[in-house]
């Protein structure tokens, strides 16, 4: 790793071919044809590519990079490559080194075994990557060698997508579209809307030895067994603290080859729990962040090895503490240097704010379930609803204050609005940058808060690509962006003023979506019932989250963007389906394997040093008195074993019977509702014992251990 700059500015984006990278090495008016290309959202040509592919090598090789690849992103929810060098035979033998246009444009890596929900047939398992020259090329250290990764799109054969990239930057489009029609009503001078996004990263440390002690923290990324320790986070004496030493030390390291890869991290500090940590970067734009964050989580895999760190992104590695996600930071800008989710000083900036915020709180109200299954994954089901992550009703926080314009202006359903000019003042516009102050996220609980300039997406999880839910967000907002200029357009025809039909579809829409507007406790079970009657779901587990994946609404809903096709839709869901019944499976095997081959024996041997003790009393000529609490222990033992043998061969059966059902969506199911249920009496039974045995003849490190020592 290069030395750390003095100023982080100085050292930022070195391995990026960015915008100063490509401007000192290609040609200008190739140069000039390339940026034109990426505002344009247009095909890049064929000698553009060839020039862009020519300056990229050169500059990769000047900083001693010697292999090339397309860095894409399956749907494992991991990023792939496959290493190229640039080495290359000449037609008479000679060596030299190659990289044309071609190869950075699309590449055949096959991939074949990468999930595809059955689009591809085994003969015709070709793969393509294409290059997505929105995002630039970085290049990767790893054990002193250096790697030009080119961000791609991951497509089958036949076309459809088969990465979370492709429909992500469909539905960036499809947004930047739909908001820019409802900015001119507004600002006939913008030309763009661009997506932003902030994306926080949650995430634990451990020890890495003591991770490796661990066999269910290696193979399922959670303690599958452990006993909350006297101290957690009770006392809440770890968040916001004196960052430790060690962790700092691998924060700097991780922090300045991020800052190398331009990703701008601002933010670091301790979190809620014991050794758990966040680190956040500056807003950028939507996809570039979602590569970032990809690539982040790699950059803190690899350093946190150097620091003898294992950094666990799974969302709930430890019961009893807070679980880990990633805030979704969204806000829309435009090319004039607007924030549309940001009130402003004059009455008609506060009509398009007011515009943008009730139609995306329509959008989450109309296709709440569909973000819902955005967001679902085995490991994010341990987390929803659970020590400060929201519950899984999709809720919209605005803040009481915020909450009351919105009331406002439901009430003022019988003002004669079209009648003057004072529109504004009827509605009291002008007031809301002086609420909006010191009002907004006040609100942990809550899935989807409005936070002064943006919505703060909370119910991600902190291993998942943000794409998926980014994907859903884009398209329902730009859906209801697109049906909001159809509407007002129409009372304009009929002869309207241009504000006032704005303010009556605005004003229908409050009042149709008020059910989704929530501004208390989302834990408290008054929620659960108060949800209900007001017609939210409430859905639990992801089997039956992704459900409104292939509901008609959605497939009409993605069909009509051309962001999914219906092949495309029930492909994702197959996968997303089996993802889940293989983690459940995973987890339930390595549960079985710990508790008959590890936590059994240990308790019986304990068990026998007990029968022992009793025997050696009596021996001695002790009363029955003596030795009634060693026989009550011994009694116990007995009773926690035989609790794990019989739910774990229950859960292997169980198990057996899931394994048999082709079904995708009725197996993972059944690992649902059969096999995963059975966790907890094992886990219990188990977690007792571990009190009761000695600590030197217990045969897993223990929670004080993972999460206290640093």
């Amino acid at each position: 790793m290069a030395p750390a700059a003095a100023r982080r500015s100085d050292s930022f984006g070195q391995s990026v071919f960015n915008l100063e990278a490509m401007r000192a090495t290609m040609p200008g008016d190739y140069f000039k044809k390339l940026q034109a290309a990426i505002k344009q959202g247009a095909t890049v040509e064929r000698n553009v590519a060839d020039a862009v592919a020519s300056a990229m090598k050169t500059w990769a090789m000047a900083k001693g990079a010697t292999h090339y690849t397309h860095w894409f992103q399956p749907l494992t929810g991991a990023t792939a490559e496959k290493h190229d060098s640039f080495f290359d035979l000449n037609s008479d033998g000679r060596p030299i080194e190659n990289f044309k246009g071609s190869a950075l444009v699309q590449q055949e890596p096959d991939a074949s075994s990468f999930p595809n929900g059955g689009i591809r047939n085994t003969f015709e398992a070709r793969g393509y990557t294409a290059w997505d020259p929105t995002s630039p090329a970085f290049i990767i250290e790893t054990v002193g060698a250096k790697t030009l990764c080119i961000p791609t799109i991951f497509v089958a054969y036949t076309g459809e997508a088969l990465d979370y990239k492709a429909p992500l930057l469909k539905s960036l489009a499809l947004l930047e579209k739909s908001a820019l029609d409802v900015c001119h009503y507004f600002d006939k001078d913008v030309n763009r809307v661009n997506t932003t996004l902030g994306i926080e990263q949650e995430y634990f440390l451990v020890d890495k030895a003591l991770y490796d002690a661990r066999p269910d923290l290696v193979l399922t990324g959670r303690t599958l067994f452990g006993h909350i320790p006297a101290k957690g986070q009770q006392l809440d004496d770890h968040y916001f603290g004196s960052i430790p030493a060690r962790v700092h030390g691998f924060m700097l390291e991780f922090e300045e080859e991020a800052n190398l890869l331009g990703i701008p991290l601002r933010t670091r500090h301790n979190e809620v729990a014991p050794n758990q940590f966040e680190c956040a970067p500056t807003f950028e734009d939507a996809n570039l962040a979602v590569d970032h964050n990809q690539l982040l989580m790699d950059v803190m895999a690899r350093v946190g090895e150097r620091h003898n760190f294992k950094v666990l992104l799974h969302e709930k590695p430890f019961a009893g503490v807070n679980g880990s996600g990633k805030h979704n930071n969204w806000a829309m800008s435009t090319d004039t240097g607007v924030n549309l989710l940001a009130p402003g000083r004059r009455p008609k900036e506060n009509l398009q704010f007011l515009a943008f915020l009730i139609t995306t709180i329509k959008a989450v109200h109309r296709y709440a379930d569909l973000l819902r299954s955005s967001i679902a994954s085995a490991s994010n089901d341990h987390r929803l609803g659970a020590n400060e992550a929201p519950p899984a009703i999709m809720s919209v926080f605005l803040g009481s204050m915020l909450d009351g314009v919105l009331d406002e202006l439901e009430r003022t359903a019988k003002l004669p609005l079209d009648k003057g000019d004072n529109i504004y003042l009827k509605l009291g516009i002008d007031k809301i940058p002086a609420i909006l102050l010191d009002n907004t996220d006040r609100n942990r609980t809550s899935p989807f808060a409005f936070t002064g300039n943006k919505f703060e997406l909370r119910a991600v999880g902190s291993s998942a690509n943000c794409s998926s839910a980014m994907t859903v967000l884009n398209t329902i907002v730009a859906t209801q962006l697109i049906d909001f200029k159809q509407s007002v357009d129409a009372l304009i025809e009929e002869g309207k003023k241009k504000e006032v039909a704005i303010v009556e579809i605005l004003r229908e829409y409050v009042i149709s979506s008020k059910n989704i507007r929530f501004e208390g406790n989302g834990y408290s079970d008054e929620w659960k019932d108060e949800a209900e009657k007001r017609g939210l779901s409430n859905i639990a587990t992801t089997p039956q989250a992704l459900d409104a994946l292939i509901r008609e609404d959605a497939a009409d809903l993605f069909a009509r963007h051309n962001i999914f096709s219906e092949v495309e839709l029930h492909a994702r869901h197959e996968i997303l389906l089996e993802e889940y019944q293989k983690k459940i499976q995973i987890e339930s095997r390595v549960m079985g394997d710990l508790a008959i081959n590890h936590i059994i024996p240990t308790a019986l041997s304990y068990q026998t040093k007990l029968v022992d003790n009793v025997r050696g009393l009596r021996e001695l000529g002790l009363d029955d008195e003596h030795s009634q609490v060693t026989l009550e222990m011994i009694k116990a033992i007995s009773r926690y074993v035989s609790t794990i043998k019989t739910n774990a061969d229950a859960m292997t059966e169980a198990r057996k019977q899931a394994n048999k059902i082709e079904d995708a969506r009725e197996k993972a199911v059944a690992y649902c509702e059969e096999v995963k249920p059975k966790f907890d009496p094992i886990r219990r039974a188990v977690d007792k014992l571990e009190q009761m045995v000695a600590d030197e003849d217990w045969p897993l490190v223990k929670y004080r251990e993972l999460l206290f020592s640093r």
